[in-house]
């Protein structure tokens, strides 16, 4: 099932028909260079020192064609019935522990998993997207624009932490004072 005229495709069966994705271009990000598909790349300082690197994910798939993709998955195999609300929301709670036991007694993890192997981050990455798809589903299910709500929410942040309150802390906004 193509998706939005782009290459993505969908699943058939229980194989996967195509999953064409590009990488797109550098972009900075908050005076940072960043890269897309799971690249890094640094920006030189004036001190001639790399700034640490933002990360930043494919173009594609977008949120809906996961939607649309998970909605065929779970059509072809009449799992509507199974997937309500409640039992999406448990499963994804199941997924995240999954996660979780994967940085369980690990102590501090550093930024891209450098002392990870290949077979470790392959596991995350399939445990990190089980998640994803059930809160997609979760939100479909619950008839809530997923993409629209983070832009509220991330509104609604800036205005409970503005940066010039909260630079470099963590305490709850609650913890600020006018």
């Amino acid at each position: 099932m193509a998706m939005n005229g782009g290459d993505v495709q969908g699943l058939k069966g229980d194989m996967p028909v195509s999953s064409n994705l590009t990488n797109g271009t550098s972009k900075k990000l908050h005076s940072l260079s960043t890269c897309t598909n799971g690249d890094v790349d640094s920006k030189q300082t004036e001190m001639g020192t790399a700034a640490p690197a933002r990360f930043s994910f494919s173009s594609e798939p977008t949120i809906e064609d996961v939607r649309r993709m998970q909605a065929e998955f779970t059509d072809e195999r009449d799992w509507n019935q199974f997937h309500k609300p409640r039992n999406l929301l448990l499963a994804m709670v199941g997924e995240v522990g999954e996660v979780s036991e994967l940085f369980q007694w690990r102590g501090e993890v550093d930024e891209g998993l450098p002392n990870w192997t290949d077979a470790e981050r392959e596991n995350l990455a399939q445990e990190l997207s089980d998640v994803f798809i059930y809160l997609v589903e979760l939100a479909e299910k619950c008839h809530v624009d997923l993409p629209q709500a983070v832009l509220r929410k991330m509104a609604l942040n800036r205005l409970k932490y503005p940066a010039s309150k909260v630079h470099g802390s963590a305490k709850k906004y609650t913890e600020y004072k006018d």
